[in-house]
Formats: C-alpha cells, sequence, structure tokens
C-alpha cells in the first residue's frame, strides 16, 4: 500500500468548474481498488464548507499567507479530505479563481501558495498518524508544493499531473519574499521564467515524475505549438514524462441507472431520451441528427470554428443543442446563431443534471477543440452511446476511433475524427456524419462499439499505481 497526498484546488462533487474537479474526485477512489491510501488536500471555500458534514480540526496555523487557518479532516462521497480552512483566502463571492467580472484573484499566488504550503508541511511531519509517502500535485494551484517540500526538507517523491499547461500561475519576482521561497532558487533551474515566479515550472522541475492526461497530449507539450512556452522545460524533463489517459466515474455516468434520465442499456434506449432533450431545449422533431455541446465557450473549445462550420450540419437536417458558459463575447455569439437558426438551441450556464440529460439524449457529441489535453465529455459519450465527433488533439485522438473505411470495414469504430483544426475540416465531417446517420445498421453497430468501450479508471489508476509503487521503493 502506498499512502499518497492529493493536492488539488477542486474536487467533485464538491466543488467543479472543468475536469480537474471530475479526476480528483474518482482516481481516488479507484487507486483505493488497487491497494493505495489518498487523502485530498483542498481549499476551502465557501461554498466547499457547508457541504462537509462532521469535521475535525488536526492542524491550526497562526498566519498562513496573511491570516490564522484550520485544516480540517473529514469524509466525503467515499473520499478522504483534508480541507483548508482560512476565510480570508478562500471565503469571498465570485469563483474559484477570479471575481464576479471574471478577473483573477489580485492575491491567486499567496491562495494557492497556501495550498501549497500545508501539502509541504504534511509531507514533512504527517498529519496525526498519518504520514505521506508520495506527494501528487494536480495543475499550477499545487506546483509551489517542491519548493516548499525544498525548503521544509520533506524526503516525500513528487508527483505532478499537468491537466492545462495554458495556465501557469505566474507572478512577479517582487512576491519572493511574501511567498516565503528561497531567492537563491530564483533561476532558471527552478521556479523562474524570463524574470517571473512560475508556479508550474516549479512543479514540473521539482517533480520526481510528470504524468500528463493523454499519451497524444504528452508528445505534443514538447512542441512550440502546444507547449506554451514550456515546451524547453519539458523537453528537459522528457524521461520522466508520461501519458495516462483520464477515466470516467462509471457509477455516475451510467445509462442503466443515471437518476437524471431514462435509463438505458442499448441503444434503442435513447430514443425516449432524445424526444425528451427536444423538448426541453424547444426544438421539433427532425430527420437529421442531434448534436449536443457542454462546454465552456472559450476559443480552445473551437466555438467560433462550430458557428462557421453549423450550416453544413444543419441544411441536412441536424439540429444542435448546446449548454455552455464563458467568454462573455462568444456567449453573445452563440445566443445571437440560436436567433438565426432554427434548429439550433442555447442555453447559458451549467447544470450537471441537464448534461446528463444532453449527453443521454443526444445522437452525437462535440468536441472541436483546438487543443484539448484529454477531454471527458467524448468519454460520456461513449458510455451513453452518444458518438464523439472531435478534432484530432490530445486525449482526443487517443480514446475516439474514427469512422475510416478500414475501421467501419473491421466493426471497431466509435465516432469521428477531423483533421486538420479547420472549420472546412469540420464541416467536412459533418457532410460524413449525416451520411453515416441515415445508414441505420453502421450507425447502431457505432453506437454498440462505443458502448463497450473502457472508460474508466481501472487501467490508468493501475498505472498511477505502478509509478507510486516504483517512486516509494526508490526512496526506501
Amino acid at each position: 500500500m502506498t499512502r499518497v497526498l492529493f493536492v488539488v484546488s477542486e474536487c467533485a462533487p464538491l466543488i467543479k468548474t472543468g475536469g480537474l474537479a471530475d479526476v480528483a474526485g474518482a482516481l481516488p477512489i479507484a487507486l483505493a481498488a488497487c491497494g493505495d491510501e489518498v487523502r485530498t488536500l483542498l481549499p476551502g471555500y465557501r461554498s466547499v464548507l457547508p457541504k462537509l458534514g462532521k469535521t475535525k480540526v488536526i492542524e491550526t496555523y497562526d498566519n498562513l499567507f496573511g491570516g490564522p487557518a484550520k485544516l480540517r479532516a473529514c469524509k466525503v462521497a467515499g473520499l478522504d479530505l483534508l480541507v483548508i480552512d482560512a476565510p480570508h483566502l478562500f471565503d469571498r463571492d465570485g469563483g474559484l479563481y477570479g471575481d464576479q467580472s471574471g478577473d483573477d484573484w489580485p492575491d491567486n499566488p499567496e491562495r494557492f501558495a497556501a495550498l501549497s504550503y500545508v501539502a509541504a508541511k504534511i509531507a514533512k511531519s504527517g498529519v496525526g498518524k498519518w504520514m505521506p509517502d508520495i506527494v501528487h500535485g494536480h495543475d499550477w494551484q499545487a506546483g509551489l508544493t517542491p519548493e516548499y517540500m525544498q525548503t521544509l526538507g520533506a524526503d516525500v517523491p513528487f508527483v505532478f499531473t499537468v491537466h492545462n499547461i495554458a495556465f501557469h500561475g505566474n507572478t512577479s519576482g517582487d512576491r519572493l519574499i511574501g511567498l516565503g521561497l528561497d531567492s537563491a532558487r530564483f533561476h532558471a533551474d527552478h521556479f523562474e521564467f524570463w524574470g517571473q515566479i512560475s508556479a508550474l515550472k516549479a512543479a514540473l522541475m521539482g517533480a520526481a515524475k510528470i504524468t500528463t492526461v493523454s499519451q497524444t497530449y504528452a508528445e505534443e507539450l514538447l512542441t512550440p505549438e502546444f507547449g506554451m512556452g514550456m515546451e524547453g522545460v519539458l523537453r528537459h524533463r522528457q524521461s520522466d514524462l508520461v501519458g495516462i489517459v483520464n477515466g470516467i466515474d462509471k457509477d455516475i455516468w451510467d445509462p442503466a441507472t443515471d437518476p437524471n434520465i431514462t435509463p438505458y442499456t442499448t441503444p434503442s434506449g435513447k430514443a425516449a431520451n432524445k424526444k425528451a432533450l427536444q423538448k426541453t431545449f424547444g426544438l421539433g422533431q427532425s430527420d437529421g441528427p442531434l448534436c449536443v455541446l457542454v462546454s465552456r465557450l472559450t476559443e480552445q473549445k473551437g466555438i467560433d470554428m462550430l458557428l462557421a462550420a453549423l450550416p453544413a450540419l444543419l441544411d441536412q437536417g441536424g439540429q444542435l443543442a448546446l449548454l455552455g458558459s464563458g467568454d462573455p463575447r462568444l456567449e453573445v455569439v452563440v445566443l445571437e446563431a440560436a436567433e438565426t437558426y432554427e434548429n439550433m438551441s442555447v442555453k447559458i450556464g451549467y447544470n450537471e443534471a441537464l448534461s446528463h440529460q444532453m449527453i443521454a439524449g443526444g445522437d452525437v457529441i462535440l468536441v472541436p477543440s483546438r487543443f484539448e489535453p484529454c477531454g471527458l465529455t467524448q468519454l460520456y459519450g461513449l458510455r451513453y452511446g452518444t458518438l464523439p465527433l472531435v478534432a484530432l488533439t490530445g486525449g482526443l485522438a487517443d480514446t475516439v476511433i474514427n469512422a475510416s473505411p478500414a475501421a467501419l470495414a473491421t466493426n471497431v469504430a466509435t465516432g469521428l475524427q477531423f483533421f486538420p483544426i479547420t472549420t472546412r475540416a469540420l464541416a467536412n465531417a459533418f457532410a460524413r456524419l449525416g451520411a453515416l446517420y441515415v445508414q441505420p445498421k453502421i450507425w447502431k453497430g457505432m453506437q454498440r462499439n462505443a458502448m463497450k468501450q473502457p472508460v474508466g479508471w481501472e487501467t490508468s489508476a493501475a498505472e498511477f499505481h505502478a509509478i507510486y509503487a516504483s517512486l516509494s521503493k526508490a526512496g526506501d
């Protein structure tokens, strides 16, 4: 058994803005099945603390980056949690990372330095009688952990997972003293990045092993196109970089038991959910495929490209139901498009139950991302027999079997991929989609293939288990 401390900024079912939370909520349970013991360290945001139930204060801090704090232990949804109760850092209106207008909190460096520092203290001294064998940080918010571990003399291996390298957690070098960082290590071999403190670089340089969320994304990160300025650092650490594809919680995402939908176990069971979804979105019956998109509305997600290619779907009788929020400009654009196109309907915001209904009721789930480290929505689609139409990038390339002539001939196709990632290629993919949809035998076969795909955490958890075991043995 390996004792692992997860260090994360969000965790389902308590708090979620994206796929990181789903991973943090599901992977520890899958690791437990491998014999590992995971405790998850999480900030105590205002919306999190009331959901914890009974907690035990196991540590106090007189001054944690500007104010007193407590570390609370509890169990929620099968997870062993350690929650930082620091009102001066986390008890506020707005979002996890920014205020109500969408701007980053100005004290984000201190807020997530606190997360990293508490992780390092646990690595050094444990909590109660529990001492981690491995510390596993996720994304830049946990990035300063190895620096604080170095300062405190914590001799525990640090594993780091890149979920999205676009976010570096950079701040001015003037904050060195306030963040309690060792100025002697403020150089290119540690956490200095073009004159700034970089939490992401600190993690990439300080980790014993770096993982990312798909094999293709691991390869993409080594290139200027996808490395977001960190490709040189990652090439330097390439021998310690491995891609492990994400999984999903198959208990939460199960069409046979999902309480949000009319349950089904075969593709034919989707019909009732499709009819209900069309009603929810105010769409009529149609001879074409009902496509769904559940996404943050950002340029990364290819929303502008989708809208430009949309006539290729709608002109053949296809429909689009979209649920999302994000860039205010894109929110306006998609709402205007819905006013223009009769067979397009949009709901702005996020609704977990509705997202389940969309994935159950849709014929196709769209993921036209310009880059996508792993992606989870295409995995949900596979599980529900809702065929993914995806860009050929990152985890989308690794998890969807394109309906090529060879894949169709051997009956292994589970969706459609398009490349290059352009409007024209996406429009061509819509044309291919329409041609397949009117061939019921082929379409049903692809749906059955999709529903049989291994999308859970079993295989990936075993890979993490092996990494932990090798590192803890190496440290013995």
